[in-house]
């Protein structure tokens, strides 16, 4: 099989960044379409957006490569999780480094949003159930992207809909709380030029391993299937 080459993220021009990734099968593609679909324009939101490609949400100091045992894309080298201290949508205290020994998948999303997230979601939950018993060491965890519009109400409705009603932690907070951990996360979380209360945001999902470290890196567009490959090696 042909290898992609390790790529080096400060040299992705922000501006050709994709609004939409077609669905990706084959694996070699994977880190591609997980750098092209960094940045979502939720609900067709679109007018570009001048961050920088580490501030579309991959990790500071790594590059992805395909070159590993990992469906998705490797973060190299693997790196301790950043801080991450929220509140969930039940009012309880949530610290990333609790999930220590467990498989960690974390993205960013919100509750309105109208294509990405609900698809985000839904692929995780189709893995969590193809995982079976092996999902009990795996931790599910959703930060928001709006701190106006998503709150416990908004998203008990969202879990609701889902069917991840305490199947995942969804965190939310004000806006000086989110902003301190999009910026340890790079991550992007702005109102769409288009309106109507679409926020363009930063769409990866992050595997981070049982000690701890980010180590793979997944596009809005995943198959369940990646992440029920990567999940037990994650959590060795």
């Amino acid at each position: 099989m042909t290898r992609l080459s390790t790529i080096t993220i400060s040299f992705l021009s922000p501006r050709s960044v994709a609004r939409r990734v077609p669905f990706v099968r084959a694996p070699v593609l994977l880190v591609a379409a997980a750098l092209l679909g960094a940045l979502a324009g939720c609900g067709g939101g679109g007018g570009g957006n001048d961050a920088t490609a580490h501030e579309q949400g991959v990790p500071k100091g790594q590059t992805a490569t395909d070159e590993g045992e990992f469906l998705g894309g490797e973060a190299t080298p693997p790196k301790p999780a950043p801080p991450l201290k929220l509140t969930d949508s039940l009012g309880e205290p949530v610290d990333i480094a609790q999930f220590k020994g467990k498989a960690v998948l974390l993205t960013f999303i919100y509750t309105h949003c109208p294509d990405v997230c609900p698809l985000i979601v839904s692929h995780l939950k189709t893995a969590q159930a193809e995982l079976g018993p092996r999902a009990k060491d795996m931790q599910i965890v959703a930060v928001s992207t709006d701190p106006r519009g998503d709150t416990p109400k908004t998203v008990a409705a969202f879990l609701e809909e889902h069917g991840m009603t305490g199947k995942m932690d969804y965190l939310i907070g004000d806006r000086a709380e989110l902003g301190r951990v999009w910026k340890d996360w790079n991550i992007v979380a702005n109102p769409a030029k288009s309106g109507r209360d679409l926020v363009e945001h930063s769409a990866l999902i992050y595997g981070i391993a049982a000690d701890g470290d980010v180590t793979t890196l997944y596009p809005a567009n995943f198959e369940p299937s990646q992440i029920v490959h990567d999940v037990p090696l994650l959590e060795q």
